[in-house]
């Protein structure tokens, strides 16, 4: 692997109050991570999140109506799902105690 590829060439700054970087140092010694290592890994998860509830796609009326009817339809059998899908969940259950 490059030497290149672990090169951190921008620099971003953060000026926490003393108590969350206290807190940020607990966590990431925890972790056996440094402060910066715990912190952009911490950001990147949730730009992450972030982005992944940003997405959006756009199709015209026909494909909507492609897409939806696929949403619709029931599931194709399989044979791996069927115990699992006879099984009434818990909240679903009507309790003989009234």
């Amino acid at each position: 692997m490059h030497l290149e590829a672990f090169v951190r060439d921008v620099a971003v700054n953060l000026r926490p109050r003393p108590e969350q970087r206290d807190l940020i140092d607990r966590a990431a010694k925890l972790l056996g991570k440094n402060r910066s290592d715990f912190m952009l890994e911490a950001a990147c998860a949730r730009a992450q999140a972030v982005m992944l509830d940003q997405v959006f796609f756009s199709v015209d009326g026909e494909r909507f109506r492609q897409f939806t009817k696929l949403l619709d339809e029931p599931p194709a059998p399989h044979p791996g799902l069927e115990r699992p899908m006879a099984v009434k969940a818990p909240w679903g259950r009507t309790s003989a105690k009234t």
